[in-house]
């Protein structure tokens, strides 16, 4: 039996997991490419905690929602029955912050409210200055947060690394290399600088570089890059597995993970394009903003790495995935932003059924790939 060849060209956490999912199939023969440079996933430490967002696209709020569900039995079908690594993903809660204590009991009336066809929420609490230091002992502030423990964080990287040594484990090629497509007859041609390979189909998952690969086929592509900025910092002699990722006002969340690490970020700037260079301002602007809104101990905290990555946007800020239009076996998604992490898994799985022929988790309506990739006439 002739097996169906299929790349997949992005690694991030869309692309991985497709490639996951696609991987386990033994009448595909599965290459992935991806180049390495300026993924968003990689610079991405993540909440995932999307049940308590004031955003009003209710499209959009399903697929986050969905997304957050789906993350825990993936990653356990992912380990095949063995523990999850806590370093990856880890359900610890989340504490959310606002100006006014108003603002909490409304943000409670709408977690309870959503809770009811969400159930993965869990439990919903407004909690005091006293109990958030019993929680994270270096709060130095005093104000009440709304705890949600179904609430969880994920490093993206380690994610993007877990999911691509499976896929490789069972027999997809993992190739390092920058590419482009070409249409070959009822083919497409797959070109890097060391060689053509021809498939049968093929899953952009490139985030930004969307318009790289499809503008030089007759392509226009709505969508802009975003960078984000993350600063990680270490607190000598804190337990910090298992405290709460923390969401304050503002964009810049504070997310712990394993042996006194602590990552703040990220940064949202629109005007640097593909730039990955690392910002000292930006970085230092969030260590004190951390430091004034939850804890002056970030303050003196030790600064161990920088991230930096480039995420997707639409001009109206929605995400699309589906079919290419008039490129028979391509299938694309990006345009998620800031909720990639969030989403990514759910959207692979979704482009991974649509090279399988089967019908999407996630009703593609929803997210028109048509009105941000349009043919040229």
């Amino acid at each position: 039996m002739k097996r169906k060849k299929v790349a997949v060209i992005g690694a991030g956490v869309v692309g991985a997991s497709a490639a996951y999912i696609l991987s386990k199939e033994t009448d595909i023969d599965l290459t992935i490419y991806d180049e390495g440079i300026g993924q968003g996933t990689s610079a991405a430490a993540g909440i995932i905690s999307p049940w308590l967002s004031k955003r009003r696209n209710k499209k959009w709020y399903n697929m986050v929602k969905a997304g957050a569900a789906f993350y825990p039995d993936f990653l356990s079908e992912v380990m095949d029955g063995e523990p999850v690594p806590s370093s990856v993903y880890k359900r610890v809660g989340t504490l959310l912050f606002k100006q006014k204590d108003k603002q909490l009991e409304e943000l409670l009336e709408i977690g309870l409210k959503r809770r009811e066809d969400a159930p993965e929420i869990g439990e919903l609490t407004i909690l005091p200055p006293q109990k958030i230091k019993e929680m994270i002992p270096i709060y130095t502030k005093n104000k009440s947060a709304l705890y949600a423990s179904g609430g969880a964080r994920v490093d993206g990287e380690k994610l993007v690394e877990l999911l691509l040594s499976k896929a490789v484990s069972n027999g997809a090629v993992l190739k390092r290399e920058r590419v482009s497509v070409e249409q070959d007859r009822k083919m497409y041609a797959v070109v890097s600088e060391s060689e053509t390979e021809h498939v049968d189909a093929v899953i952009l998952a490139v985030a930004a570089w969307l318009p790289e690969l499809l503008e030089p086929l007759g392509y226009d592509i709505d969508i802009r890059p975003q960078k984000g900025q993350l600063v990680e910092v270490t607190f000598d002699g804190y337990d910090t597995q298992n405290w709460p990722v923390v969401m304050p006002e503002g964009e810049k969340d504070i997310t712990p993970f394993e042996n006194g690490t602590v990552v703040i970020g990220a940064t949202h700037e629109n005007d640097k394009g593909f730039d990955l260079e690392i910002e000292r301002t930006a970085l230092t602007s969030m260590i004190k903003e951390a430091s004034e809104t939850f804890s002056h101990y970030f303050s003196t905290s030790s600064i161990t790495s920088y991230r930096s990555g480039t995420r997707a946007y639409t001009s109206d800020f929605s995400p699309f995935m589906g079919k290419v239009p008039e490129l028979p076996n391509v299938v694309a998604a990006s345009g998620l932003g800031s909720t990639g992490l969030t989403a990514g898994p759910l959207v692979g799985k979704c482009l991974a059924d649509l090279i399988l022929h089967k019908e999407p988790l996630l009703s593609l309506e929803d997210y028109p790939i048509g009105k941000y990739i349009k043919k040229q006439d």
